[in-house]
């Protein structure tokens, strides 16, 4: 049998010549000190998206990205088809794994200054596969399509649409229409299985590649400068009298790390079992928490906490800001010191950014500024509010109600933190402000006016113009005398 493949295998290396580039790949020469736990990171991500692929493929064979049958064909996984909860969970958790280890090996890419000449490419290569793997995260809840699923996405759309001028477009472009709908889940499909695993696939072997020609990066050593004319010289040296082949002796701590990593994997999809999916995405029950998986939930908080006055201008400026720096890091800091004890600044950076990551993510757990989406049928409206009001502010107040705008907005203690209380709203603002407020939106809030009929929208702002302290006059136009109010 031995002497059998070995006959197979020398027919196939005559044929496409693959041997001695493998040998090459195997034999290429590292320095010593880059065999070290701190160099693993990015071998462990690789072995994790081969396991997302294989399980991907797997799911493919039995998912069905419609609208009606998305849903029951993970039920059926979940519960009819043998061992496909497991397969759910290998690659629902996969994907967690997979952001987990790519944030990592990104911040120990930083620390070591291993994006300096002449490896900036290197670094650019990183963060788009950092981007991609971010985005099939996402693509990979919509398509779950349960209630967080859809709400998510409702969130996501609705970012998208504040971009002036395109917003439209993109949301259309996005979701196949102005709604959510069964064109929708065909293009997230689409970008989940096809689109993102090909620019995947592609900045892999690019990473790869640059990762090959250029070597991997030296341990730091302090006072260790990077010049542009002399580094690949130095490099070159620093292999040749101390350098070893990337296999075996490299290799080690990355086979075992990589196995370290799949086995917590298949033990922690045996324990916590699939993610999901939660209840059918219907837009008339809302009994759901539209939180987005934990790798966004550090994003999700942070635009809830924007001031409603900063929070459109920060959503489009901000992420594109911050995407930004990443890529120019290598080209405004390429040369000088990669050690992090010289580069205290680097550190400080690095630490900042992984507590308010923490921090926020842990506040997203359980953001209190989310909409409480029981309210509008949980907390009826307190007695106090409907006594001796008229009919059409008793509409209003009905509406309140039905419109679940207590999700969001409280009333008499309770409902939801995500705006401000209503029951002083009229302190605030005028009649023509809440109008306004209602149609057109603004802030957290969105418009109303494609939602609501002219006579609902007189009888809640019929009701709301109540909404103000005993003793404490209405808001109202300075422009104006207060008879004419």
């Amino acid at each position: 049998m031995i002497q059998l493949l070995k006959a197979i295998g020398a027919w196939l290396d005559a044929r496409v010549q693959l041997g001695s580039t493998l040998a090459e790949v195997a034999e290429h020469p590292v320095p010593r000190s880059s065999a070290s736990w701190w160099y693993v990171f990015g071998s462990a991500t690789l072995v994790v998206f081969i396991l997302q692929v294989v399980t991907g493929i797997c799911l493919a064979t039995v998912y069905t990205p419609a609208a009606d049958r998305a849903w029951d064909s993970l039920i059926y996984l979940n519960y009819q088809q043998p061992l496909g909860w497991y397969l759910r969970a290998l690659h629902g958790w996969g994907s967690n794994f997979m952001v987990a280890l790519m944030f990592i090996h990104l911040a120990q890419v930083f620390l070591f200054g291993a994006y300096k000449f002449p490896r900036e490419l290197t670094w650019v290569a990183g963060c788009v596969l950092l981007l991609a793997t971010l985005g099939m995260a996402f693509t990979g809840q919509v398509l779950r399509f349960d209630q967080n699923a859809y709400w998510g996405l409702g969130i996501g759309a609705s970012i998208a649409g504040r971009f002036p001028f395109v917003g439209f477009k993109i949301v259309r472009l996005l979701l196949g229409g102005p709604i959510i709908a069964g064109e929708t889940l065909s293009r997230f499909f689409a970008l989940h299985v096809f689109v993102i695993p090909a620019l995947l696939m592609a900045f892999v072997g690019l990473h790869l590649f640059l990762v090959l020609r250029l070597g991997i990066n030296e341990w730091p050593m302090p006072g260790r400068i990077v010049r542009r004319d002399t580094y690949l010289q130095q490099y070159q040296d620093m292999v040749h009298a101390d350098g070893e082949p990337f296999f075996p002796f490299a290799a080690q701590k990355d086979l075992v790390f990589a196995g370290l990593i799949i086995a917590s994997l298949l033990i922690v999809a045996a324990v916590a079992g699939p993610i999901g999916p939660n209840g059918q995405p219907d837009p008339t029950i809302i009994q759901t928490v539209p939180r987005p998986d934990f790798f966004f939930l550090w994003l999700f908080s942070l635009f809830a906490l924007l001031p409603p006055w900063t929070e459109t201008f920060l959503m489009l400026v901000g992420p594109p800001v911050v995407i930004g720096i990443l890529f120019v890091v290598p080209f405004i800091s390429g040369t000088g010191e990669k050690s992090w004890r010289r580069r205290p600044i680097s550190v400080v950076i690095l630490l900042l950014v992984f507590t308010m990551i923490g921090t926020l993510t842990w506040l997203g757990t359980f953001s209190p500024w989310s909409p409480v989406m029981d309210a509008w049928s949980s907390a009826p409206t307190p007695i106090d509010y409907v006594k001796g009001r008229s009919p059409l502010e008793l509409q209003g107040a009905l509406l309140i109600q039905s419109k679940q705008c207590r999700n969001c907005h409280a009333l008499g203690g309770e409902g939801g933190l995500r705006g401000p209380a209503l029951d002083a709203t009229a302190t605030r603002l005028t009649r023509d402000q809440i109008v306004r407020q209602i149609i057109q939106g603004g802030g957290n809030m969105p418009a109303y006016g494609k939602n609501l009929s002219p006579a609902e929208v007189n009888a809640i702002v019929a009701f709301l113009v109540t909404m103000h302290p005993r003793g404490e006059p209405p808001a109202r136009n300075s422009a104006k005398s207060a008879t004419s109010f």
